[in-house]
C-alpha cells in the first residue's frame, strides 16, 4: 500500500512540474504578445474588433418573441379590386407588393381577399397596420394569437405615410398590446425582430439588424424608413419591427422583391404622431411653407456663393403663403428648419410636413452671401384638390393623371436611357386614361404627335385641353412603345 502511495506521489509531482513549465511558457507568451511592438505596416489607426454577441445573455430571441406575439394580429380583408393590367418595369423589378405600396391598387372590379399583419398598441383594441392593406377593404377580420376572430373597422388612414389605425370589436374587449418605442434611439447594427403573417403563416418571427436609417425609397415627401435585413415577405405588411426590449420601433411596410433580404419600416416616432392624429381626429394635419424647392447642386452652390452644397434652393414662392408673409425670396437657400440641418429637399418636406400648423419655426437661410434667420408661422397643408387648383392643374385633373419629372434615380430604376418624358405616378380610377390602358410606371413621350421632353412640355401641351378633346399619347413601357387614344373627360 505504501509503495502505491509513493508511486502516486511521484506521478503527481511530475505532473505538477510539467504543468508549471506549461503555465510559465503560456504566461510568458502572453506577456511577450503584450510587449511585442506592432508591425511597421500597422501604424495606421485600425477600428477596434468587437466580439460578436447574441442580443440576450441566453443567446435567444425567445423572450422578446413571447412578449410581442400576443399583440400581433393577422389581418384579412375583402375588397373590390381588379387584377394588374400588365406588369410595369417598377413591378417587375421590385415585386407586386412594393409596386402597390407606392402607387395603390388597380381599378375596382372583382372582390378579392388579401392578407396583412398589424399590431395592437392599446388595450381597447386600437391597432396599427399599413394603409395599403386596408384602404379598399369592405370587410376586415382580425385573428389574434389565441385564434380568436374579431371584426375591425378603419378609424383613420394616411396614404402619404402608409399608416392605418383599426379598432377591434368597437373597443368592447380588452387585448394584449405592445408599447411604441423610441425609433430615434435605434442605431445601425442594433438587433431587431419582425413579426407577422408572411404568406398567411401567423406569428412568424424573423431576426436581423437595423441596416440603415432615414432611407428614402421614392415613395413621397415623407420617406424616412428604417431598413432591416430581418426577413419580411408578402403578408408581413403592417406588422411590427421590435427592439430587444420588446418595444415596437417600426411598422413593416415595403420590401425589395427577389429574395434580396431588404425591408423597410415606418419609424415608430413618425407612426406615433400619425396614429395619435388619426385616432383623435380621423385625419392628419400637416405643415406647409408655400415654396417650391430643388436640390442645391455643387454648381448652383458656387453660383449662389454657398460654401457647402447642403440645403435646398427656393425657386418659387406661393403668393400670400406662409413663406411669402415671412419674407422668403426666390434664390434663398434654406440651410436649417427649426434647428434641423437640411441636406436636401426631402429633409425639408418631412420636417415641415410633421411640424404642427400655426406654430412658428425658425429658418436659417443663405442670402446675399450671408446667413440670416427668418421666423415663419407654418400654415396648414391644403388638400390635394386645392393644391391642383393653386398650381393650375386643371388639365391634369381632366386627364386623370398625376405625372412627375424623370429624375436620374427614376431613370436608373426604370432602366431608361435618358430623362426625357414624364413619369406616370398615378392614374385615377375610372378615368379615360385608365380605361385606355395608361398605367402607373409608364413614361409619356408624346402628346398628339408632339414630343414631351420635360414636365414643362407636358404642362404646355395639356394646359388648354378641355373636356371632350381627343388625345393620342405615345407611351414607353419597359422596352416597348405603344400609342393610346382617349377622349378627355372626368370618367
Amino acid at each position: 500500500m505504501m509503495q502505491v502511495r509513493r508511486r502516486t506521489l511521484v506521478a503527481v509531482l511530475a505532473l505538477a512540474v510539467m504543468a508549471g513549465f506549461a503555465l510559465g511558457a503560456y504566461t510568458k507568451g502572453r506577456a511577450d504578445l503584450r510587449r511585442a511592438p506592432a508591425p511597421a505596416q500597422s501604424s495606421m489607426v485600425q477600428a477596434p474588433i468587437l466580439p460578436v454577441q447574441m442580443p440576450l445573455p441566453s443567446g435567444s430571441f425567445a423572450a422578446v418573441a413571447e412578449t410581442i406575439k400576443p399583440a400581433v394580429i393577422n389581418v384579412t380583408t375583402v375588397s373590390r379590386s381588379g387584377g394588374l393590367q400588365g406588369r410595369t418595369p417598377f413591378e417587375e423589378f421590385f415585386g407586386e407588393e412594393f409596386f402597390k405600396r407606392f402607387f395603390g391598387e388597380t381599378p375596382e372590379r372583382i372582390p378579392q381577399r388579401s392578407l396583412g399583419s398589424g399590431v395592437i398598441v392599446d388595450p381597447t383594441g386600437i391597432a396599427l397596420t399599413n394603409a395599403h392593406v386596408v384602404e379598399r377593404a369592405t370587410d376586415i377580420e382580425v385573428i389574434t394569437l389565441d385564434g380568436g376572430k374579431h371584426r375591425a373597422k378603419v378609424i383613420g388612414l394616411d396614404k402619404k405615410t402608409d399608416l392605418a389605425v383599426l379598432k377591434l370589436d368597437d373597443g368592447k374587449n380588452n387585448f394584449r398590446f405592445a408599447r411604441l418605442g423610441d425609433s430615434d434611439r435605434m442605431q445601425v447594427g442594433d438587433w431587431v425582430i419582425a413579426v407577422g403573417s408572411p404568406f398567411g403563416l401567423q406569428a412568424t418571427v424573423t431576426a436581423g439588424i437595423i441596416s440603415a436609417k432615414a432611407r428614402q425609397i421614392g415613395q413621397g415627401p415623407f420617406d424616412d424608413f428604417l431598413q432591416t435585413d430581418a426577413a419580411i415577405n408578402p403578408g408581413n405588411s403592417g406588422g411590427p419591427l421590435v427592439n430587444m426590449r420588446g418595444e415596437v420601433i417600426g411598422i413593416n411596410t415595403a420590401i425589395v422583391a427577389g429574395g434580396s433580404g431588404i425591408g423597410f419600416a415606418i419609424p415608430s416616432n413618425m407612426a406615433r404622431k400619425i396614429y395619435t392624429e388619426l385616432r383623435d381626429k380621423g385625419r392628419v394635419t400637416r405643415g406647409w411653407l408655400g415654396v417650391s424647392i430643388q436640390p442645391l447642386s455643387p454648381d448652383l452652390a458656387r453660383e449662389f456663393g454657398v460654401t457647402d452644397a447642403r440645403g435646398v434652393l427656393v425657386n418659387e414662392i406661393v403668393a400670400d403663403g406662409p413663406a411669402a408673409r415671412a419674407g422668403l425670396q426666390r434664390g434663398d437657400v434654406i440651410l436649417e428648419f427649426d434647428g434641423k440641418k437640411l441636406d436636401g429637399p426631402g429633409d425639408l418636406q418631412r420636417a415641415v410636413g410633421l411640424f404642427a400648423p400655426d406654430q412658428v419655426a425658425k429658418l436659417k437661410i443663405w442670402r446675399d452671401q450671408s446667413e440670416k434667420t427668418v421666423e415663419v408661422k407654418v400654415g396648414q397643408a391644403p388638400d390635394e384638390r386645392e393644391a391642383r387648383e393653386r398650381q393650375g392643374g386643371r388639365a391634369r385633373s381632366l386627364l386623370g393623371l398625376e405625372v412627375r419629372p424623370i429624375t436620374p434615380d427614376i431613370a436608373a430604376r426604370l432602366n431608361l436611357r435618358s430623362t426625357e418624358g414624364v413619369f406616370v405616378a398615378r392614374v385615377e380610377d375610372g378615368s379615360s386614361a385608365a380605361e385606355a390602358g395608361v398605367q402607373r410606371g409608364d413614361v409619356i413621350k408624346q402628346i398628339n404627335r408632339q414630343n414631351v421632353r420635360s414636365l414643362a412640355d407636358f404642362e404646355r401641351l395639356t394646359r388648354d385641353v378641355k373636356e371632350g378633346d381627343r388625345l393620342t399619347v405615345l407611351l414607353q413601357r419597359g422596352l416597348t412603345s405603344l400609342y393610346v387614344a382617349f377622349t378627355v373627360g372626368r370618367g
